[in-house]
């Protein structure tokens, strides 16, 4: 039986979690690949620092050259994180001939062609399940199971720290910041958590998502992204009178002929949905196949165990490639739409729940109408909540279907009146 040696960069929560997945499961995934795997080395920042999960000494540098120059190794596994040295050690493994597993969305989602480009020059293949929903098989599906259709509508809930903050608001009362500390608490938050309650996290994985569906990368900088911060419990309490909950929602829709939209921000979801009932740290993307029609994927989307179980699927792919002689019988990206962009999102048409803090006095509501009628955006239906009381109260409006751009002429206007504060608000989706 062949045996692969796999050199392992990181030896952190992740890079813990597939060691010891491997000692659990190793002998099971030999059965059933007709291949061992073997951790041969492991680069770690220090010999010292203390692990959850025992690595063995003898296994152990702090020079990850060590693994990707070292002959003996089969496959590199990097799971370091980052996107300086980790894009270092990833191009130099794929010009050695190496296959690489990441798990980093950040690096694919910056630098997702130069390392296609690479792994195409040197026939090493590059395998990236984990980067995207954890231990939801999602980039395998988008690549081969659905080859066969078009993806015209992918929403995803795909940060598990946002869902947490925003289920623990909604079932238990908590305010923001409360519901922050909380996920860090239990390790779901960073001790930074900006890179997820702004949305940058989840709006590098929409990306991939949106690449793979369409055929062609999309950078960043092209996802209109919004985080959380804004959303309080007033808005869940509101929304939940209304019919809806509130999820941090990636979008990838496209038309026949127009550019693809891809977004992330807070989004109201009718509770008749099935993501409105997606909560705590879990992960779902719903999509819609020309063929297959609707389907749903969910399952948890972070921690060691999920993101370790994605890391051995690419592992087990990694190794029938090199045991059958076929690196590249799934490519790692497809450019088979060069032309394909993306839609700013002014063009991009929603529905709107809308909140102002405002004065109470007469004509309030009349001029916030106006500038709304001006603008061409009609107003569905007004909440006003009853026994408020002081100078100022709380409105609810929810808007009917318009153009990104208009709303913006109006809120700016609307921001604008004496008696209103600042406005916030929040897209309605309805999956149409």
């Amino acid at each position: 039986m062949r045996t692969v040696n796999i050199g392992i960069i990181g030896g952190g929560t992740v890079g813990g979690g597939v060691v010891r997945a491997l000692r659990r499961n190793g002998a099971l995934m030999a059965s059933r690949l007709g291949v061992r795997l073997r951790v041969a080395r492991i680069a770690v920042r220090s010999h010292r620092k203390k692990r959850a999960v025992k690595l063995p000494a003898a296994l152990l540098t702090t020079d990850w050259r060590e693994i990707v120059e070292d002959p003996k190794i089969d496959l590199v596994v990097e799971l370091m994180g980052g996107t300086t040295t980790a894009k270092d050690v990833v191009l130099a493994a794929l010009r050695a001939g190496k296959p690489v597993v990441t798990a980093n969305k950040a690096l694919l989602a910056f630098h997702g062609e130069k390392l296609f480009a690479a792994s195409e020059k040197s026939g090493a293949n590059l395998y990236y399940e984990a980067s995207v929903a954890g231990g939801v098989p999602i980039i395998k599906l988008l690549r081969e199971g659905l080859i066969g259709n078009r993806v015209t509508e992918l929403y995803g809930i795909l940060n598990g720290t946002c869902n947490f903050i925003l289920t623990q608001m909604q079932e238990n009362g908590m305010g923001f910041d409360e519901a922050v500390a909380e996920a860090q608490a239990k390790g779901f938050a960073e001790a930074d958590p900006s890179m997820d309650i702004d949305g940058h996290d989840a709006a590098h994985k929409v990306g991939i998502l949106a690449s793979l569906a369409h055929g062609f990368w999309v950078k960043p900088k092209r996802v209109y992204t919004e985080g959380i911060r804004h959303v309080t419990p007033a808005d869940l309490e509101f929304a939940d009178q209304l019919g809806y909950r509130i999820k941090l929602l990636g979008t990838v829709k496209s038309s026949k002929a127009g550019p693809v939209q891809v977004t992330m921000y807070p989004a109201l979801v009718p509770k008749s949905h099935v993501l409105a009932s997606v909560g705590g740290v879990y992960n779902a993307i719903y999509l819609k196949g020309d063929v297959l029609g609707d389907t749903l994927y969910y399952g948890q989307g972070a921690g060691q165990d999920a993101t370790a179980s994605a890391v051995l699927g690419d592992i087990a792919d990694a190794a029938l490639d090199m045991k059958h002689d076929s690196p590249e019988r799934v490519r790692a990206f497809t450019p088979h739409e060069a032309n394909g962009e993306v839609g700013a999102i002014d063009d991009v048409v929603n529905s709107y729940y809308l909140r102002l803090n405002v004065l109470d006095r007469p004509g309030v509501l009349n001029q916030v109408a106006s500038i709304l009628a001006k603008a061409k955006i009609g107003i569905a239906s007004v909440l006003q909540p009853e026994g408020q009381q002081g100078k100022n109260i709380l409105l609810v409006l929810m808007l009917h279907a318009a153009p990104e751009a208009a709303l913006a002429k109006a809120l700016k206007a609307i921001g604008k009146l004496a008696a209103v504060k600042k406005p916030t608000m929040i897209r309605v989706e309805h999956f149409d």
